[in-house]
């Protein structure tokens, strides 16, 4: 990508939404309850639902060259 102020603020939201995925899963997995794993579960879903929201930016400004961005 290029080193834009732009890019530099990207980087840096993905890189936090990307990595909180797993270390929210951990903490879902040591749940205290089903509620509980229920709502640490849901803040997964939401960082990978950010997470590819920074990868669609990234492709529709042509940054990068993502040849096949598949989202279920």
């Amino acid at each position: 990508m290029p080193y834009t102020p732009e890019c530099k603020v990207i980087r840096n939201q993905i890189t936090k939404s990307g990595t909180s995925i797993g270390a929210n899963y951990r903490e879902a997995n040591r749940a205290r309850s089903k509620a509980d794993f229920i709502n640490k579960i849901r803040i997964c879903e939401g960082e990978a639902n950010e997470t590819i929201y920074w990868l669609e930016i990234i492709a529709e400004m042509k940054w990068l060259e993502i040849p096949r961005l598949e989202l279920t």
